[in-house]
């Protein structure tokens, strides 16, 4: 770890979501099908060479989901349910969609039921509220709403409800002073 630049702590990037979360599927046609279809996501760009294919679906104003099928490549089903650890999925769990509110997850939960999906009844997590689904693909799903929108206003380190890791890592300690973060990770391209 590196010193951190002090200019990191009170500057940051203008963020306005996911621009797109790339996952790969070895049946585009079914992608297509349920995230158009079902989620009612609106397909709003694809590219094709080749070698692969990558479609993006909208979920939410410039936020997306994208899928690349490679051409060729041998079919290999893989899923795991979210929050299950896996040795398979070290470093992916699961995609979270947001909705405004009770009823659009009520909606969803209905309209996921009436395709013949499997989904799970409403969980409560406290200050949130999530269903729990799995696309064609078997990449474990979630939507969720927040009841106490934890990105609204400044953080309140002292709230229980949002901050409830009796032992929380260092760097969770030094963001709640004023000197922020000591040190930063530098990154190498894999």
């Amino acid at each position: 770890m590196t010193p951190a630049d002090p200019s990191m702590t009170t500057d940051t990037p203008r963020w306005g979501g996911i621009n797109h979360l790339a996952l790969v599927t070895n049946d585009m046609d079914a992608t297509v099908r349920f995230y158009a279809g079902v989620l009612g996501a609106r397909l709003v760009a694809t590219i094709g060479t080749p070698t692969f294919r990558h479609y993006f679906f909208e979920i939410g104003p410039r936020n997306t989901i994208a899928y690349f099928e490679y051409i060729g490549s041998p079919a290999q089903a893989f899923a795991k349910p979210a929050g299950i650890p896996d040795p398979r999925a070290a470093q992916f769990d699961h995609v979270s969609f947001e909705l405004p509110d009770e009823e659009a997850l009520l909606d969803l939960r209905n309209r996921l039921k009436a395709a013949g999906c499997e989904v799970t009844d409403v969980v409560d997590h406290g200050f949130i509220h999530s269903v729990y689904f799995s696309d064609p693909n078997g990449i474990a799903l979630e939507a969720s709403w927040w009841l106490r929108d934890a990105t609204a206003g400044p953080t309140d380190w002292a709230d229980p409800l949002l901050f409830s890791d009796p032992d929380p890592v260092p760097a969770v300690r030094e963001l709640q002073t004023a000197a922020g973060l000591s040190a930063v990770p530098a990154t190498h391209l894999a």
